[in-house]
């Protein structure tokens, strides 16, 4: 029997509603909360989702160098991972290496990986 279920992964960044509109982009879902400080980013207002809360003084992640390690990661993903790589260095994404991994506006690396077998498509 589990003890809880998952609300929201946090997120720190410096600017919460930058990564919040980068993440709403990239995934699909709605900005469903907002304030200064934290944004919430989920399908609904009664769904978990991504919650962004402001770290003003947040050191991004230098994956793959291990001075700042990258502490979490999200892995998002794609039907053709070549187009979903230009759509998110569109949305202000950058490139970390040739495998398909990403930083998002505030440093935070990601995956974009195929789509696996057991999944139905994402578009």
């Amino acid at each position: 029997m589990p003890i809880g279920r998952l609300h929201h992964l946090i997120i720190d960044c410096p600017d919460p509603m930058v990564e919040a509109r980068f993440w709403s982009a990239v995934l699909g879902d709605a900005i469903t909360y907002a304030d200064e400080d934290f944004v919430v980013v989920s399908p609904s207002t009664v769904a978990s989702g991504l919650a962004f809360q402001r770290a003003a003084e947040l050191t991004p992640a230098t994956w793959p160098e291990p001075a700042v390690p990258q502490q979490m990661h999200l892995d998002v993903m794609v039907d053709d991972q070549a187009a979903a790589g230009e759509a998110v260095l569109a949305l202000g994404a950058r490139r970390l290496s040739g495998d398909h991994v990403y930083a998002d506006p505030a440093g935070h690396p990601f995956c974009l990986i195929r789509l696996p077998d057991w999944a139905p498509p994402v578009t």
